[in-house]
């Protein structure tokens, strides 16, 4: 592992899993805007906003990271489309200042970016296709990805698919700690069956991450599952797994949503780069889950 690690957004859902995953690192260093969520003997943690950009030059010219994992962003695509101005300060900004450090510090530079940027058309997209965004928030991530792809040998620019998991700290923005939640309370959930996926387990992706903090790789990847399917079929799969009443999820297009920002339609990612350079496999959902499962202790089903 990376001698110095720095992991931003450390509150959110997936650095969350990656602070929790990594326990062979040197020097951990997680950066958020909220509370300290995990003590742990080589873990340092640091409460504050990454738009301080005076506290993060200090910061970062302290600890000069080997590595860094940019999770932190304004990901609700719909208050992006609604906020332009913070949204790009924050997604586009902060990685502006950060690859900026990098550069100075000889940091590696992994950014978490989406697969959002792509426009849908085809699906399937791989690592040379060019993002068309169709969104704000999208186009503040493509904007970052060309920042990051600035760093040439020390940034990789990873496209995460549609994450499946359930918080390892704090409470985390989890779709699926929301649909359990909701169906256990006999309660319908909606999804669209037009927004095509390919879905992967976010301690598959943690994993993923950590693995490139320490390899040589730079440029592009598509961080994604094997597996390709609707986001109704993909609720509708999970339900199954978990034993709830596959009655309760039902289709709620973008359509019956009023003021929702556009959305692509398929974004599936070829996964084929991650899977031919990477030790960590990528997984199908049903493989996903056992281990998203097996990680998540107390869970109530």
């Amino acid at each position: 592992m990376p001698e110095r690690l720095v992991v931003t957004g450390c509150d959110g859902f997936v650095a969350g899993c990656v602070v929790h995953q990594a326990r062979d690192v040197g020097e951990l260093h997680a950066f958020s805007l909220g509370a300290q969520l995990l003590h742990r003997e080589g873990l340092t943690w640091h409460t504050f906003d990454l738009l301080d950009a005076d506290r993060l030059c200090l910061l970062f010219r302290k600890i000069k990271p080997t590595a860094l994992i940019h999770a932190a962003a304004m990901a609700d695509i719909d208050f992006c489309e609604a906020n332009k101005e913070i949204a790009q300060r924050v997604n586009v900004g902060i990685t502006e200042e950060l690859v900026r450090l990098c550069r100075e510090c000889g940091t590696k530079m992994i950014l978490l970016s989406t697969d959002t940027v792509f426009d849908g058309g085809k699906g399937n997209y791989t690592e040379d296709d060019s993002p068309h965004p169709v969104n704000f928030y999208a186009q503040t991530k493509a904007d970052a990805e060309r920042v990051v792809a600035g760093l040439e040998r020390n940034g990789v620019v990873t496209r995460l698919s549609l994450v499946v998991g359930l918080p390892m700290l704090g409470a985390g923005n989890s779709f699926l700690s929301r649909m359990i939640a909701a169906m256990q309370a006999g309660r319908e959930v909606g999804f669209p069956d037009n927004e095509i996926r390919s879905p992967l387990d976010v301690i598959t992706l943690s994993r993923a991450l950590l693995e490139l903090a320490r390899n040589d790789y730079s440029g592009y990847l598509h961080l994604a599952g094997n597996d390709v399917m609707s986001r109704f079929e993909m609720a509708q799969r999970i339900a199954d797994k978990l034993g709830l009443p596959r009655n309760l999820v039902v289709v709620k297009n973008a359509g019956d949503l009023p003021g929702r920002a556009p959305r692509p339609r398929d974004v599936s990612l070829c996964n084929q780069k991650a899977r031919s350079i990477l030790r960590t496999p990528m997984r199908g959902l049903e493989a996903g889950m056992d281990l998203v499962l097996t990680r998540k202790k107390g869970i109530v089903l």
